[in-house]
């Protein structure tokens, strides 16, 4: 069994949000990363592609995802799934909102103009 504790070593601030670092392989997990998403009001996330599935639930607000140009506004206790090599994209509508974030260990995303995959450093 692996605990583990809240740190601020575990948070990563972008300028669209806040992402606390739970389960991941850094931290004991072989096979899953977990963390939560906190997203100020009128917030938007970049438009992405992850090469793992994820799975969000929306632990408060709202959250509007667009997969693959098809859009859905999930609030708190609500589930959305989003396919692996799916684009997507996360916004916030006029308040905040957190989420609980999980996805196979090791994921990478790519962003439109930047073909180089990048890690996530909150889930490693």
């Amino acid at each position: 069994m692996q605990v583990v504790a809240p740190s601020p070593a575990h948070v990563t601030a972008t300028p669209n949000a806040v992402m606390t670092g739970l389960a991941a392989p850094s931290r004991g997990s072989a096979e899953l990363s977990t963390w939560r998403v906190r997203m100020e009001a009128e917030a938007a996330g970049p438009v992405h592609t992850a090469d793992r599935e994820q799975v969000w639930t929306v632990l408060s607000g709202a959250l509007e995802f667009t997969c693959e140009g098809e859009a859905a506004t999930v609030s708190a206790g609500g589930t959305v799934i989003l396919p692996a090599g799916a684009t997507r994209r996360v916004r916030t509508g006029r308040g905040p909102a957190e989420a609980l974030v999980a996805m196979a260990a090791g994921g990478t995303v790519t962003t439109p103009g930047s073909p180089e995959p990048r890690r996530l450093p909150w889930a490693e």
